[in-house]
C-alpha cells in the first residue's frame, strides 16, 4: 500500500474537506482528489462521502483512518531508526556555545544514538548561525540575537553581559556601567556583510566608529588589549580551566579549539560549565564566553542591555529525527540546570 496515498487520505479524513487538506499538504486540490479516487479503486471500497459542504467517512473510511495513522507512525519510527543507524549529525558551534551546552548533552545524545557520528564545525564571529544559513550544519549551538528568517530556535539560557576593558582603563574599577558611560569609546567591528542584527547587539552604540575589525574571539580580546577598544561578554560562567576570576582580575588565555573537528560515535567533546549565582565576572568575549581572559583585561557588568541568549537552532524547513532529538535533549537538560 502506497504510504503517500495513505498520508493524503489521513489529511482529508482529518480536515473533512479537500480544499483544507490540499492546503495542509501544500498541493492543489485536483491531484489530491485523483489520489483519493486511486486509493478507493485499489481497495475496492468507498472511503468518503462527498458533498458541497465537505466529506464524511464511510465505515470503511473510518477503519482505514485509524489503521493508516498507525502505519504512518510506524513508518516514521522505522525511518528514524534506519537514518540514525548510519547517520552523521553536523553540529555548528560559535566560540563558547558548545562548551556552555555541557557534557550532559553529549552524554545524553550518545546514550540515545550510540551509532551516530558527530561532526563539530566551529564558525567565526561573522556567521552567528554557525553554518545553518549556508547549509553546512544540521543544528547549531550559538548565541542570539541574529537574523533568524527560516531558522527556528529554542533558548537554553539567558546571560547578562559585561564590558571587557583593559585593567588600566579609567572605568575598570567601576561596579557596573551604563551605555551612556561608554559614549565616545571605540568598539571592535565585525567585517562588512556580517548579520546586522548580530552587529547591532554586540555594538549597542549603533555606530561602527573606527575600531579594529575582528573575526574571532581571540582577535576580540587582542583588540581590547592592544587598541584600547571595548567589547562585550556574557557574564557569570567559569573558565574551561575551572577557575572563575574575581572582579578586576583576569586569567591567562587558554587554548581555543580548532574548527571542523570530526568525532567518532563514542566521543563528543563538549565541556560542562554550569553557571550559578555568586560568579562575579564573565569569562570570554562576545561570542567567546567560556574562554579565559587575557592577563590585563577585566569585565564590568553592563546595565540596560537585554541578556545574551544561548540557543539551539535549526533550519525551520528541515528538522529531521536526529535534529529533533538533539534539540529536545538540549532544551530538557537546560531546563533541569535552571535554578528553580
Amino acid at each position: 500500500m502506497d504510504l503517500r496515498l495513505l498520508r493524503y487520505f489521513v489529511a482529508v479524513a482529518e480536515e473533512r474537506h479537500f480544499g483544507r487538506a490540499a492546503a495542509r499538504l501544500h498541493m492543489t486540490q485536483p491531484p489530491l482528489s485523483r489520489a483519493i479516487r486511486q486509493l478507493e479503486a485499489d481497495l475496492g471500497v468507498v472511503l468518503l462521502r462527498r458533498s458541497p459542504a465537505g466529506v464524511t467517512l464511510t465505515p470503511a473510511g473510518a477503519t482505514l483512518h485509524g489503521e493508516a495513522r498507525n502505519l504512518l507512525e510506524q513508518a516514521e519510527q522505522v525511518r528514524g531508526r534506519v537514518v540514525a543507524a548510519a547517520a552523521t549529525l553536523t553540529v555548528g558551534t560559535l566560540a563558547d556555545s558548545a562548551e556552555q551546552a555541557g557534557v550532559r548533552l553529549a552524554a545524553a545524545f550518545r546514550a540515545r544514538h550510540p551509532d551516530v557520528r558527530i561532526r563539530i564545525r566551529e564558525s567565526d564571529l561573522t556567521d552567528p548561525t554557525a553554518g545553518l544559513r549556508a547549509g553546512l550544519v544540521d543544528v547549531a549551538l550559538t548565541r542570539a540575537p541574529f537574523d533568524d528568517a527560516g531558522i527556528s530556535t529554542r533558548v537554553l539560557r539567558a546571560d547578562p553581559v559585561g564590558v571587557v576593558l583593559r585593567a588600566d582603563d579609567p572605568l575598570a574599577g567601576r561596579p557596573r556601567l551604563t551605555l551612556g558611560e561608554l559614549d565616545g569609546r571605540r568598539w571592535f567591528r565585525f567585517p562588512d556583510g556580517t548579520d546586522p542584527v548580530w552587529c547591532a547587539y554586540w555594538n549597542p552604540a549603533g555606530e561602527q566608529r573606527d575600531g579594529p575589525v575582528v573575526r574571532t574571539a581571540h582577535e576580540c580580546l587582542q583588540a581590547v588589549l592592544w587598541s584600547g577598544t571595548i567589547g562585550l561578554a556574557p557574564l557569570g560562567h567559569p573558565t574551561p580551566l575551572g577557575h572563575v576570576p574575581s572582579a578586576g582580575h583576569a586569567s591567562p588565555l587558554g587554548h581555543l579549539p580548532s574548527a571542523d573537528h570530526v568525532l567518532p560515535p563514542d566521543h563528543l567533546s563538549l565541556l560542562d560549565h554550569p553557571s550559578g549565582p555568586g560568579h562575579p565576572v564573565p569569562v570570554g568575549h562576545p561570542p567567546a564566553v567560556g574562554y579565559p581572559l587575557l592577563e590585563g583585561l577585566v569585565v564590568v557588568p553592563l546595565t540596560g542591555l537585554p541578556p545574551s541568549r544561548l540557543v539551539v537552532a535549526w533550519n525551520s524547513a528541515d528538522q529531521g529525527p536526529l535534529v529533533r532529538s538533539f534539540t529536545e535533549l538540549a532544551v530538557e537538560l537546560a531546563a533541569e540546570a535552571t535554578p528553580s
